[in-house]
């Protein structure tokens, strides 16, 4: 039987290079129209394309497989307009990061703006050299554009150190120096990228790290600068520019509905609204402190809420779905209404904590004035509780984390080996001998970043009262390095990312109780170091789609986030002096720090009552750690089944994303799963299949296109509409009829009241006594 007779005889013949029949007839119809030609035999031919593109039709849809080496990337324009975006974009993002609501000024955004910016510097600028510099290159460059728009989003979101800061000021009365704050902010952003340096090899240049969310940037990126590339070919229909422009259109005002003009249409609550006061119907199918079983939305933010359905393999997203209903939508019900951990007196979805009456939890009432702890106090108020969701979301978070671990070892140690001693186990595909051009950043590079930020870490631990021993810094680098390559695999091939900080929690609120200043620390070295990493990975892996050359792409990156870092920075502190009433809850002008809130009431949880009267033996939440055994045998046995049955569905189970694809719940709810699978099954599963051509043409353009017109129309809302005149305009219309009332109604239903099943009797639930 010949190659093609094989394709066409079934799904999945190869899967190694991931083609369906409707993938074979796409390229026999479009990438190679000779195939017609009876002298030329399809099982060479097919072998050709794949030789000169890459094996993944992902990937072969989005990005382009040739390269101009010539093509202008550091340019005077590329550095002026990426250092702009670098201070505008990630200052902006921090000014409303302390408000509520908040709006946030995305990666798309910057990209789309980028572009017209670059345009009209190449139209508008003379074309003359100073200095030898010259003022205006020529057009500008799909390339320059990549590198512009990498500079605004390595810092675009508030760095995660901004918030120890915060929390130290509001909660502990702790104003250190901008010393201290600016040496500790750099080494918590930049530390990652020595250790994303290493990872390169494992995570960069094999063609199947596809990197997802990447495939959606690229598709942009050839769609703006009108790019042609094999996976499309010449398929007739509409050009990718205009369908781009008019699906950016379609998504731009449609959002004016579910975001301004009728807000009910992206809460459809509809069930709720027949049974407002039916406690167990609202339970279930509520969107606030329900289940969400009304599964629909008419709002793409809410279905993208985590992230676009269409830039997510639909295998993956089976495994997120198939995570969520029978974790949320079978065992949390029976938990529920068993009562098991009192759960029944509580919201069956939040995200707050409870005392045993069922208020929300009071921990000055536990706290001594310096926000150390006070046991005498916590004695006499409350163990701390928690809705039956909230409680399983950790559970899962435990089980990610042991996953992560078993299933990369079983799944991927044969790569990972052959990585580790330079004999590369996949073959390179065409990207990887493109980028083989280009000057590879040297490896004492990245030691010096390593060198001079965990430096700058020591000093602001050791010179400032952080209570915060070095040790516990040396180990959270340790944790994250040991998670950087398993975690970074998952996110490659599945776009799910397997987060650190509830186990940085848990192993510092064990390590050192009472003191929650070293618990954020500890927390975000663990954490972020690894999150940095993988976004300097994921951008190393963009610049290797698009040709950029390495050792640009890492100067541009730590030269962004060093302003990132210091914009935010001095934004903060300008924020703190100049506005009034900073994070008080009743800010008159919204800026009530609702993240600030929560980060500093985590460490008081986890750093000053302590994991250990939350989950070690005879404490509430003692049975979640059985997640942790759970998570370590789950992917065991898949493995198991896989060996027995290579070719059966099993081999698309993936329990680190079973675990971890729900990891934003609560807040999220169903409304962010269960319409963002459904959408994803159609143009993931069903169009791939039957109408590859199209896909491979539009799906990425069309999720691209869907994302940056709701950013846009998202900033244009809150600017021009509610941040005016303090949101009065359209007070006495727009936002007294009944497509924004129904609103109230649906607050004043019992899911929107966030009623319990069980009443908490007057003397309170659970145990009379606790330690």
């Amino acid at each position: 039987m010949s190659f093609v007779e094989e394709k066409q005889s079934g799904d999945f013949i190869d899967a190694e290079k991931g083609l369906t029949t409707g993938e074979l007839e796409a390229i026999e119809a479009v990438a190679h129209p000779d195939f017609d030609d009876p002298n030329i035999d399809k099982n060479d031919a097919i072998e050709g394309i794949l030789e000169d593109d890459s094996p993944y039709p992902e990937v072969r849809s989005a990005v382009s497989n040739t390269d101009d080496f010539n093509m202008p990337v550091s340019t005077l324009r590329s550095w002026t307009l990426g250092l702009m975006v670098s201070i505008i974009i990630p200052g902006l993002n921090q000014f409303f990061f302390f408000r509520y609501p908040s709006v946030t000024i995305t990666g798309i955004v910057a990209q789309l703006l980028a572009f017209p910016a670059g345009r009209a510097w190449a139209k508008f600028v003379p074309n003359v050299k100073v200095f030898g510099v010259a003022l205006n290159p020529g057009p500008f460059s799909i390339k320059e554009h990549v590198l512009v728009t990498i500079m605004a989003t390595v810092g675009y979101q508030s760095a995660y150190a901004t918030d120890i800061v915060a929390v130290q000021r509001v909660f502990y009365d702790q104003v250190f120096n901008f010393s201290y704050q600016w040496l500790m902010v750099m080494s918590t952003q930049l530390i990652g990228f020595s250790i994303g340096g290493i990872a390169r090899r494992f995570l960069v240049q094999p063609p199947s790290m596809i990197w997802p969310t990447n495939l959606v940037t690229c598709a942009l990126f050839n769609t703006l600068h009108s790019t042609q590339y094999a996976g499309v070919g010449s398929r007739g229909g509409v050009n990718r520019e205009r369908f781009f422009l008019y699906a950016f259109l379609g998504s731009f005002t449609w959002y004016f509905f579910p975001g301004y003009l009728f807000k009910a249409l992206s809460y459809f609550t509809w069930v709720c609204w027949i049974a407002p006061e039916n406690i167990k119907v609202n339970q279930m199918f509520g969107y606030i402190s329900g289940l969400g079983m009304s599964t629909i939305t008419f709002d793409w933010a809410q279905i993208a809420f985590n992230i676009s359905p269409l830039a997510t393999p639909w295998w993956a997203e089976a495994n997120v779905a198939f995570a969520f209903v029978f974790f949320y939508w079978l065992i949390a019900p029976i938990l529920y209404y068993r009562n098991t951990w009192n759960s029944a007196y509580l919201p069956v979805l939040n995200d707050g904590s409870f005392d045993r009456h069922g208020n929300a939890y009071n921990v000055t009432a536990i706290t001594n004035v310096d926000g150390t702890f006070n046991q005498e106090a916590y004695t006499a108020y409350s163990p701390l509780y928690l809705s039956v969701t909230f409680a399983l979301a950790y559970g899962l978070s435990f089980a990610s984390v042991t996953a992560t671990l078993t299933h990369t070892f079983l799944f991927y140690r044969k790569q990972i080996w052959h990585q580790a001693r330079r004999s590369i186990h996949e073959q390179a595909d065409i990207h990887a001998r493109l980028m083989a051009r280009y000057p590879q950043v040297p490896n004492w590079w990245f030691a010096i970043v390593f060198v001079v930020m965990f430096v700058f870490g020591v000093i602001s631990i050791e010179v400032w009262d952080t209570k915060f021993p070095v040790q516990y810094f040396i180990l959270a680098l340790v944790i994250s390095f040991v998670y950087i390559i398993p975690i970074g695999i998952i996110q490659a091939i599945t776009n799910q990312q397997v987060g650190l900080n509830v186990i940085t929690e848990l192993i510092i609120g064990y390590a050192l109780p009472g003191r929650p200043i070293a618990m954020m620390m500890f927390k975000t070295w663990g954490y972020i170091t690894m999150a940095q990493a993988l976004q300097f990975t994921q951008d190393l892996k963009l610049g290797h789609y698009m040709k950029i050359p390495p050792r640009t792409m890492f100067t541009a990156q730590v030269i962004a986030a060093v302003i990132a870092g210091t914009t935010q920075l001095g934004v903060q502190a300008w924020m703190f002096t100049n506005i009034q009433g900073m994070c008080d809850q009743d800010q008159p002008d919204g800026f009530k720090c609702p993240s600030t809130t929560v980060f500093g009431t985590a460490s008081i949880i986890w750093g000053v009552i302590g994991p250990r009267r939350i989950f070690s033996s005879g404490a509430t939440y003692n049975g979640l750690l059985f997640f942790f055994l759970v998570g370590f045998l789950a992917p065991l046995g898949a493995w198991l089944v896989h060996l027995k049955w290579p070719n059966s569905w099993v081999r698309y189970v993936n329990f680190p994303v079973v675990f971890t694809g729900t990891g934003n719940l609560p807040p999220a709810t169903s409304i962010n799963y269960i319409p963002w699978a459904i959408v994803g099954f159609i143009f993931n599963y069903v169009i791939r299949r039957r109408h590859f051509s199209w896909w491979t043409k539009y799906n990425y353009v069309l999720s691209a296109a869907m994302d940056s017109g709701v950013a846009v129309s998202t900033v244009v809302i809150f600017f021009c509409l509610q941040f005016p005149l303090k949101g009065t305009i359209g007070a006495n219309t727009i936002q007294t009829w009944w497509g924004n009332t129904v609103l109230k109604v649906f607050l004043n239903t019992a899911d929107g009241q966030e009623l319990s099943l069980l009443t908490p009797p007057p003397e309170g639930f659970g145990p009379n006594t606790w330690k």
